[in-house]
């Protein structure tokens, strides 16, 4: 079975002493790739000779509203200056998008919206972060529609929510949060999507599934989040092939990897 990361922080400074043995044993047990999105335009301008340090690696280029007190008026300018200057390096635009815990949601949705049009304009995925957004998500992307969807990271929400964001091409990320019990309405949610709207994440070095609370997560629990997955579906035996199948295909589909 082969699998894809397709929300990775490798870059950040919990994976220096560790990278390159990590990657080596995620090979080792089906983890091709892994997609690395951006957070910011400093972070995002070193990710070009990130990526041509390991074949295996695909990045984006994003401004995160989790770092939204780094981002200058001028920073969406020159991102999209960055991106027309490296054509063809990247994959998608993000991780982007609203976040309620955070102060100032107009500049956010200044943002994001920029970011929405810059994915349209060089016919790139998005890849959306929320928390307690979703209505304010949804407001924006009836301002800027989005034309070749995206991945709708870590998704948290309801069944009419996902339909929505599966009619506007978006996938559903699936991460650590299927693994918690407590997570009941998500759980059914994502039990009964088809697998072709779906990807594997893991949010390393955050979202650690349940019982590794306090630990640095990485790619190698993607297995683990499959497992999860295969249970909230019954899939068993030869069918557990055929959904990593499905989820792999869905993600490089969608990326073009």
């Amino acid at each position: 079975m082969r699998f894809i990361d397709s929300h990775c922080h490798l870059d950040f400074s919990e994976f220096d002493e560790t990278r390159t043995e990590l990657i080596k044993a995620c090979k080792q047990i089906g983890i091709e790739h892994f997609i690395v999105p951006g957070v910011s335009l400093a972070q995002s301008t070193k990710l070009f000779s990130f990526a041509k340090s390991e074949p295996s690696i695909s990045v984006a280029l994003g401004l995160h509203p989790y770092f939204l007190s780094d981002h200058q008026s001028h920073h969406l300018a020159e991102l999209e200056q960055l991106a027309k200057a490296h054509l063809g390096q990247f994959i998608a635009i993000g991780e982007c998008g609203l976040d309620r815990s955070i102060d100032d949601l107009d500049k956010q949705t200044q943002l994001f919206e920029g970011q929405i049009e810059l994915a349209n304009q060089l016919a790139l995925p998005l890849i959306v972060h929320h928390r307690q957004s979703h209505d304010l998500i949804a407001r924006s992307f009836k301002r800027c529609k989005l034309k070749y969807g995206g991945v709708i990271h870590a998704f948290s929400g309801s069944e009419q929510q996902a339909q929505s964001y599966i009619k506007q091409g978006f996938k559903l990320g699936v991460g650590g949060v299927i693994s918690y019990p407590r997570a009941a309405k998500t759980r059914k949610v994502i039990s009964a999507i088809e697998p072709q709207h779906l990807v594997l994440e893991t949010d390393s070095p955050s979202m650690p599934l349940a019982g590794f609370q306090g630990l640095v997560n990485t790619p190698l629990k993607v297995r683990d989040v499959f497992t999860h997955l295969c249970e909230l579906k019954d899939v068993t035996g030869d069918a557990q092939k055929e959904l990593a199948q499905a989820l792999y295909e869905s993600c490089s589909a969608l990326f073009r990897i």
